[in-house]
């Protein structure tokens, strides 16, 4: 089974402020804003969509093909990558561009600034897709960038190759017919209840007509777990319980390849719902997307905990 994970890579650089930020702020001076954080340090993680939906499929022994774009200070995260068995094959370098990064800044009240510079990312991975079988693969299309989102569906579309479509954060970047083209067709649609909302208001779709454009409906609602939205018939599956929660960022991509892994074993889609709420409970464990390990038989164990035995 080929797996085609389309989305960004990206670092995410976290700094901490040991203080508050509306101590430095004078809100009568609000139109002349200058200020200079002085940070504790800085730290350097792996992120990004696609970057972090294979490195959760790379812990559940797969290998899946990552489509984006990387720039001139890629080489840590390359090695990280080549580390984990994973093809850099679909990974175009811009060298004339950083790879996309994260700034944020976190104050002692958890407010955050948060600068981000695409970089990399605004460029297309433009892959091409030679002697694929559609009837081997299996495709994700996260957010990245936008060219990438929409010429990779109509590919997808065209060549009869399932893919799930998540638009993500990228749904004000887009009119309401990309979004409805994109999602229709596709094996799922999967969104957190917030994104929901968002592409219902931007498509002026309701519920039901969001359900028809893909085979299922995914929403992902963190600690209350997720809704799977089958022919009309709705599934509930809950979370499963982490050891300890130190940070949900990265859960949701972490779910996405949990979900991917159980569609290609051929399990029920509840069963592979499960198994996305299964890796993410690893996730928000660890500070970081790609921080957190595991072995089969974790999760394995993990999964029986939550869900009972796993189907044959």
């Amino acid at each position: 089974m080929r797996i085609f994970v389309s989305g960004s890579l990206a670092y995410d650089r976290i700094m901490d402020f040991p203080g508050r930020f509306a101590d430095h702020i004078l809100p009568e001076k609000i139109h002349i804003l200058n200020v200079c954080f002085m940070v504790n340090g800085l730290t350097e993680r792996f992120g990004g969509t696609a970057g972090n939906i294979a490195y959760n499929l790379a812990l559940l022994e797969e290998k899946p093909l990552i489509l984006a774009t990387c720039g001139k200070d890629f080489g840590p995260y390359r090695e990280w990558l080549a580390g984990l068995g994973l093809s850099l094959d679909g990974i175009r370098p811009i060298d004339a561009e950083f790879t996309a990064g994260a700034y944020i800044t976190t104050d002692l009240a958890d407010n955050q600034i948060t600068g981000f510079n695409p970089g990399a990312m605004k460029h297309p991975s433009q892959f091409a897709f030679d002697g694929l079988n559609p009837d081997a693969a299996l495709a994700i299309v996260a957010p990245g960038n936008l060219e990438d989102m929409l010429a990779y569906t109509r590919f997808y579309k065209d060549r009869g190759v399932p893919y799930i479509f998540d638009p993500g954060q990228s749904i004000p970047a887009w009119g309401a017919a990309e979004l409805k083209e994109m999602a229709t067709g596709a094996l799922a649609l999967i969104v957190n209840d917030y994104e929901l909302e968002m592409f219902q208001q931007k498509t002026a779709l309701s519920q039901k007509q969001t359900m028809a454009l893909a085979e299922a409906l995914i929403v992902t609602k963190g600690e209350a777990g997720s809704e799977l939205l089958l022919a009309g018939v709705t599934h509930h599956v809950p979370a499963a319980r982490p050891a300890r929660v130190l940070d949900p960022t990265g859960a949701g991509d972490a779910y996405r390849a949990g979900l991917m892994k159980g569609l290609i074993l051929r399990l029920p889609w509840t069963s592979a719902a499960q198994m996305g709420a299964t890796i993410a409970s690893y996730a928000v464990e660890h500070q970081g997307t790609q921080e957190h390990t595991l072995s089969l038989q974790d999760f394995w164990q993990r999964y029986r905990e939550n869900f009972g035995p796993p189907p044959a």
